[in-house]
């Protein structure tokens, strides 16, 4: 089996309404909860070693319902946040769209160049997930990480040797190894597929 897999977060209500959420401190909504349980039950049928996590609340919250069911201890790691979406946190993608649509086009878009106003770019969260990932690898393995869709862009962007700008995007409560066996597929699992935020 892959040695890393990374698990999107489960739902939140920032996902359905389409808002930047960035560093907020959004909590999972009901379906994102029953995402988690879920994945955790998925988990539990790998022999995960680890159990890493981002720091943010939905992520927290993911990777305690994966801690409950396997008895992993989740530990957190802030190079694996969300993009801080800078000037855009908690504001809709409608908004966003409406009065800058150059820039929205380039972050839908993945572009290697975009970079949130007042935020971070995405060549900088690569750099960091990247850096979180090889020291993972150092750690026991196989290894879940809990976190975020642009972190898992970002990741299989790095662990690709390429930027990889149109990525399919995961469901909430994926699996997704980073470094595949031969017969390896994502398990997407019942969420439904959002867009990072």
């Amino acid at each position: 089996m892959a040695s890393i897999y990374l698990a999107r977060h489960g739902q939140t209500a920032y996902n359905l309404e389409g808002r930047f959420q960035g560093h907020l401190p959004v909590p999972l909504d009901d379906t994102g909860r029953a995402q988690a349980r879920e994945l955790a039950e998925r988990a539990a049928a790998h022999d995960f070693q680890a159990l890493w996590s981002s720091p943010l609340l939905r992520a927290r919250e993911t990777a305690a319902a994966v801690a409950q069911r396997t008895g992993l201890s989740p530990r957190e790691d802030a190079r694996l946040a969300e993009t801080d979406a800078g000037e855009w946190t908690d504001v809709s993608f409608a908004e966003v769209r409406a009065r800058a649509p150059d820039q929205f086009a380039a972050f839908v878009a993945g572009l290697r160049s975009f970079a949130f106003p007042g935020g971070e770019s995405l060549v900088g969260q690569q750099e960091r997930v990247a850096a979180a990932l090889a020291d993972i690898g150092g750690h026991e393995l196989p290894a879940l990480v809990v976190c975020h869709g642009m972190v898992i862009r970002a990741a299989l962007s790095w662990q690709a040797g390429r930027w990889l700008t149109h990525t399919v995007r995961v469901p909430n409560g994926a699996l997704v190894p980073l470094d595949p066996a031969p017969d390896e597929q994502p398990e997407p699992g019942s969420g439904a597929i959002t867009p990072p935020s």
